[in-house]
């Protein structure tokens, strides 16, 4: 069964950075994406990127700071985030379709369960 686990997550000050990363098992995706929900509003879209890394997509809000990359000898997604601001505090999910990348959640079949980032000012 195919299983996303994401890790990472943290409490940090603003200007701070980390870096999550997302753990495929089970299956073999072509595409992966950082989703992100912060309470009280919807998910968001934060990153995307294709099989051959040649392809990715941010959320402008996240452009030039955060940066999606992937190791696929270890089926692994990650979210390098520097600069972080209060405002990118959220849980941060990761997704992944055997499609086409893609900026949309509805195009995602797999997600993980989360991970906490807490951005302090």
């Amino acid at each position: 069964q195919a299983q996303l686990v994401e890790s990472g997550g943290g409490s940090v000050q603003a200007g701070d950075s980390l870096r999550l990363s997302c753990g495929a098992s089970g299956r073999t995706f072509s595409s992966y994406g950082w989703f992100r929900q912060a309470p009280g509003k919807e998910r968001e879209f934060v990153a995307a990127i294709n099989w051959s890394g040649g392809d990715a997509y941010y959320a402008d809000s996240v452009k030039g700071r955060f940066t999606i990359s992937r190791d696929n000898a270890k089926n692994t997604l990650y979210l390098q985030m520097n600069s972080l601001k209060p405002e990118d505090t959220a849980t941060y999910y990761c997704a992944a379709t055997r499609g086409r990348v893609s900026t949309q959640g509805l195009s995602y079949g797999y997600w993980g369960q989360g991970t906490q980032v807490t951005v302090s000012s």
